[in-house]
């Protein structure tokens, strides 16, 4: 059995190899915020490389040293799946695994089987599907280990497809499989596969993703839903604290660095997490927060939100207020931007690239790249350099 010190080490180093990469949806602990350089001046000279891929996704590319990592599904029912490693230099295909779905593959058109986005940690790369199939691979392509969730939990599905991106906190990993029927989240082992917890969750359709936040200086799995949030111990499953006030089912909750959980929530609500559900503070509700699908960022003391048609609000974190909004270019926004330097990075989904400048009293599209397929999934930020993928292609958009 490990210690507790050992455990607390493993969820450090598990942190610091974010800190230095990009391992999962929406990057470290999920807040989309990156110390990276980026250009802010866009052009096709930006273009490091682009590669075509094998099959649809909507997931975003992780990236972890020289390491880039996708996942894809192709076939005219999605049930071929693809696990893809790319040199980050290059682009360069290292390696290319594929495998067969074993639960169902009905999506909405607009989405496909390769929703989720992968996650990493220095060793192993986990993929889910919306086949809730789940594979473990070394970063050198061998299979450690797989799991076939609907053969476990044959109801565990609905019929638009599932979308919910795996965490890793310390060595579990944390999944949400939510929907109408057979709708659970389980804390797998990362070594062997096997749940060390599994707990029944509201029988809804539900497409938000598990984040990590901290509480009452502990590491705690953030799980939303349309009940509300629960905060759980990431290795044993026990619940932490409990909000009650309901909660989005498509964009995710962001904690940032001022230890304040920012939940899509009646617009948004400000959540200061505490040890046990009396100690959960609600600190503000904006209804003048709404985002669309994309969860929200916060940088500084601002939070964004990007609502369907593209319109960024800023709000001041320490009340809710919103501050401005302006219009993006394009009428349709589903990813979630990403920040760095005192700019957003946000794309629609006709491939339009936007660099967003936020450090004046408003914001500013200063520059722009077409990049002419539609992208649905949310960029990736590492080497300084933005990773986006479209249905068909990746792109590599650096200095």
């Amino acid at each position: 059995m490990k210690t507790r010190s050992t455990l607390a080490l493993s969820l450090a180093l598990s942190l610091s190899i974010q800190a230095d990469n990009w391992t999962q949806f929406r990057g470290l602990d999920g807040a989309s915020v990156s110390g990276d350089k980026l250009p802010t001046k866009l052009d096709k000279k930006n273009i490091s490389w682009s590669v075509d891929l094998p099959g649809r996704g909507l997931s975003s590319p992780i990236v972890y040293g020289n390491k880039v990592f996708l996942s894809a599904a192709s076939g005219p029912d999605q049930r071929r799946l693809h696990v893809i490693c790319l040199n980050a230099d290059t682009g360069k295909q290292i390696w290319e695994r594929q495998f067969w779905a074993t639960g169902r593959t009905m999506t909405h058109p607009k989405t496909c089987v390769a929703a989720p986005t992968p996650v990493c940690d220095g060793e192993r790369v986990y993929v889910l599907y919306s086949s809730n199939d789940l594979i473990c691979l070394d970063h050198d392509g061998n299979v450690k280990w797989l799991r076939g969730l609907t053969l476990d939990y044959p109801n565990a599905s609905n019929s638009l497809g599932m979308s919910s991106s795996p965490i890793v906190i310390g060595d579990t990993l944390v999944v949400q499989v939510e929907n109408d029927s057979e709708s659970f989240a389980a804390g797998i082992n990362v070594q062997t596969g096997v749940n060390r917890w599994k707990l029944d969750r509201p029988k809804a359709a539900n497409w938000t993703s598990p984040t990590v936040a901290k509480s009452d200086g502990k590491y705690v799995a953030i799980l939303q839903s349309s009940k509300g949030i629960h905060a759980l111990n990431p290795r044993s499953g026990e619940e932490v604290w409990y909000f009650g006030g309901g909660a989005s089912t498509i964009p995710s909750s962001t904690f940032a660095g001022d230890g304040v959980l920012y939940v899509p929530a009646n617009g948004i609500t400000a959540l200061k997490p505490g040890s046990k559900t009396k100690d959960v503070k609600e600190l503000w509700v904006s209804g003048q927060l709404k985002p669309g699908t994309s969860s929200p960022v916060v940088m500084g003391q601002n939070i964004f939100t990007v609502n369907s048609i593209g319109v960024l609000t800023c709000g001041d974190i320490n009340g809710g207020k919103r501050l401005w909004q302006i219009r993006m270019k394009g009428k349709k926004f589903s990813a979630t931007p990403v920040a760095a330097g005192g700019f957003l990075y946000a794309v629609n989904e006709e491939g339009l690239v936007q660099v967003i400048d936020v450090k004046g009293e408003e914001g500013e599209v200063i520059s722009t790249l077409d990049l002419g397929e539609t992208v649905l999934g949310t960029p990736s930020v590492a080497r300084n350099s933005l990773f986006i993928r479209s249905d068909g292609r990746v792109w590599k958009i650096g200095s």
